[in-house]
């Protein structure tokens, strides 16, 4: 009988084990987190705070590229209507040849006539160390002059799954004559 409990206990460990790091291969997998995580019998829905820091490196026509552009831009003094795509890495350190741990994967462009700012779409993919596989959505209005600024963790994937929280960016380097820009993010998120 103890042998038979025992065998249970370790399928039900394997089961689980997936389900705990929020690791899904298709709907069925992930409708069991979603009821092994928020079924109020069990309260077993605990949510977690982690911290990132890392570096975004904006590299002008090597890791982004102009998408859409109105055919007013060139007459505007704060780029009103470009939008770019881009693939940017995620460094630990500010140096670009510093250990790259992820991607900034999205659309950005300018969405205002009366000073520099953006709007931002994008992924921050990781792709080395703990968080690999694992991404957050960063989603809102990015006051690009501003030297610190805030924006809006809107949801994540992997272990980030049900994300939320925020990014404090603050431009670390800033080639005007190129347009290159490294920042440094602190990211701050709840998920489960």
């Amino acid at each position: 009988m103890m042998e038979k409990l025992a065998a249970i206990g370790i399928v039900v460990v394997l089961m689980l084990f997936p389900m705990a790091m929020a690791i899904a291969e298709g709907p069925k997998e992930v409708e069991e987190w979603f009821h092994f995580k928020f079924d109020d019998t069990t309260s077993v829905a605990h949510q977690k705070v982690t911290k990132l820091h890392f570096y975004f490196h904006d590299l002008r026509g090597v890791t982004t590229a102009v998408v859409a552009q109105s055919n007013t831009t060139a007459a505007s003094p704060t780029l009103f209507g470009l939008f770019y795509a881009m693939d940017n890495p995620l460094t630990v350190g500010p140096s670009q040849a510093s250990k790259v741990i992820g991607r900034a994967q999205g659309l950005y462009g300018s969405t205002s006539r009366e000073k520099f700012s953006l709007t931002l779409a994008m992924n921050l993919v990781f792709t080395d160390g703990p968080f690999n596989g694992s991404s957050l959505t960063v989603l809102g209005y990015n006051p690009t002059m501003q030297p610190k600024r805030e924006m809006p963790v809107v949801g994540g994937a992997g272990v980030f799954r049900m994300a939320r929280g925020v990014a404090l960016l603050k431009t670390y380097f800033f080639d005007v004559p190129r347009g290159n820009v490294t920042v440094e993010y602190n990211v701050i998120v709840h998920h489960y």
